[in-house]
């Protein structure tokens, strides 16, 4: 299935067909990356009187609860209602489920504290302003991502001038292969969370932050169309599903 469009005076095709999924399945139990020492997930069939919900376990059918968090459990996206006084949801607020998008390759600082910092010169001279939506993906980068242990271990996270500076940009999508774009332990502050959504003084609603994505060595840098799925939940995040998709530009006739 071939889509073509028009995207800043620019004609795009690209094949809905071939995916990239970044999202990180979830699994019941510890098959998972895990941070801020969230509890793990924990999926089990329901029980109601004489009937459970497991074929295997004698029932009709299969129906089970489903216990997790979005920010601890795995690929999630989330909205300025993660650092608000006020409620808001990201079911309320991602209304746009389709950007153009730059995948960057980056390689983490360490300072001298033995914090690992992407910072702003690192990541911001990539950028390219043809682009709406930023996915940072982190080096070194391989499959061990999908069940990384991070609580108490101080993952890498990205400096709030970079936040700033895609804010500035007006990218409306944030997306990177770490538990947070913050430090696991700031004493509250979340200083790129804020920078990035501007909050509160010149807030950017329609902005999201999505965290514990993974972006496969088979995706190069360069543009792509996003496709930024959620649940309907009204929460301030969701378990999230983003899906890339290989441009090719095309030329005017």
């Amino acid at each position: 299935m071939i889509i073509q469009f028009k995207h800043k005076e620019k004609n795009y095709e690209a094949n809905l067909l071939m995916p990239f999924d970044l999202s990180i399945p979830l699994f019941s139990g510890v098959q998972n990356p895990n941070a801020f020492h969230i509890d793990n997930p924990l999926f089990e069939p329901v029980k109601v009187g004489t009937f459970i919900g497991s074929v295997i376990d004698g029932g009709a059918c299969n129906c089970e609860n489903l216990k997790l968090n979005a920010h601890g459990n795995g690929t999630h996206t989330e909205c300025v209602g993660h650092i608000s006084k006020e409620r808001i949801t990201i079911n309320q607020t991602l209304k746009n489920f389709y950007a153009i998008a730059q995948v960057i390759s980056v390689l983490p600082q360490q300072l001298e504290n033995g914090d690992n910092l992407v910072t702003n010169q690192s990541a911001a001279k990539h950028y390219n302003p043809m682009a709406d939506a930023v996915i940072i993906r982190t080096l070194p980068n391989n499959d061990s991502k999908k069940m990384n242990q991070y609580s108490g271990n101080n993952p890498t996270y990205l400096e709030p001038a970079l936040g700033e500076f895609f804010a500035n940009q007006n990218v409306k999508h944030l997306l990177v292969d770490l538990p947070s774009v913050d430090r696991e332990e700031d004493g509250g502050v979340l200083a790129t969370h804020h920078a990035f959504w501007q909050y509160p003084n010149n807030t950017r609603l329609d902005a999201t932050i999505s965290e514990l994505i993974f972006v496969n060595n088979e995706v190069a840098d360069g543009f792509y169309l996003l496709n930024l799925q959620i649940a309907s939940f009204e929460s301030d995040a969701s378990p999230s599903k983003p899906v890339l998709y290989k441009l090719k530009e095309l030329q005017a006739n």
